[in-house]
């Protein structure tokens, strides 16, 4: 039983990260980078509320209130810079840097973790990755003059990345060590509040972000209910599994936002990125048999 919760929410949370991207994508692009990160933050913090509150007591240890400030400050400035790289790079860029997201978590895992994976677990991780880049490249003929053209998109997809490996481990540590829901709530708390002092700070900011909300509250209302779950969902994974493997599982959420984009956006793809979709999805259906 315990083994199927775990490959269900990782699982779980693969799915929902697939469309919460294909929201988030559509977010950005009509109320800005820091104002879809606010309402994700305003969501989960009223969403979690409920199931927080019996954990509230694990909050008078101030070393759990720092490492939940410090995952909220990490997770504020790579969520950002993955918010900018997809705003303005192209996205057959952006998300081959950002893949490597999944090398550094489980680098980082292994490290400083001491997590430990076996020879097949580590061939399906390296097939997850080696499908997630096939999803990403468009044209391999192309790759080194995109990236010179968009380098800034690149240089914020780089931060991002690495900004999210970081953030995964931290939270699987967290989630181990003080509490699943905990690990959800207290950082997008704190990087609320950092969005809230931005947007106040700007000219007409809070005018602006109610009218964002008349117009897209729809939009942004299922961005972060889906944002929201996926986390929380790998969050509860991490609890009982090495954060090098559920992270691996979950990774292949490319895969599920290209497909929605072949399906509602009517988008046209390579064969090789069909081959990747196959790869990736296998390769994370193979590490839940071999969890």
């Amino acid at each position: 039983m315990a083994f199927e919760y775990i490959v269900l929410a990782a699982f779980g949370a693969m799915l929902f990260w697939g469309v919460g991207d294909f929201l988030i994508q559509r977010s950005v692009r009509k109320i800005g980078s820091i104002e879809c990160l606010t309402w994700i933050g305003i969501i989960a913090t009223l969403l979690l509320l409920p199931l927080v509150v019996h954990d509230f007591h694990l909050l008078s240890d101030t070393r759990n209130i720092a490492v939940l400030g410090i995952l909220g400050i990490v997770t504020f400035f790579a969520a950002i810079a993955d918010f900018e790289a997809l705003k303005q790079g192209k996205l057959s860029v952006i998300e081959i840097v950002m893949t490597i997201e999944l090398p550094v978590t489980v680098m980082l895992a292994l490290v400083f973790l001491q997590e430990h994976i076996s020879l097949m677990q580590g061939i399906a991780i390296f097939s997850v990755f080696i499908g997630i880049t096939l999803i990403a490249v468009e044209r391999f003929s192309k790759i080194g003059s995109l990236l010179r053209s968009l380098e800034k998109g690149v240089a914020f997809a780089l931060i991002g990345g690495l900004g999210m490996g970081v953030m995964n481990v931290l939270t699987g540590w967290s989630a181990k060590s003080i509490s699943p829901v905990l690990a959800i709530w207290g950082p997008h708390v704190v990087f609320m509040f950092l969005c809230f002092l931005v947007i106040i700070g700007r000219k007409e900011g809070i005018i602006k972000f109610a009218n964002n909300w008349k117009k897209y509250h729809w939009l942004i209302l299922l961005t972060g209910i889906f944002d929201v779950m996926a986390w929380l969902m790998y969050a509860f994974a991490l609890e009982q599994k090495e954060i090098a493997l559920t992270t691996a599982i979950s990774e292949s959420y490319p895969a599920v936002a290209l497909l929605l984009g072949l399906w509602l956006n009517r988008e046209r793809i390579m064969k090789h990125q069909y081959i990747g979709v196959g790869i990736a999805l296998a390769a994370s259906i193979m590490l839940g048999f071999v969890l």
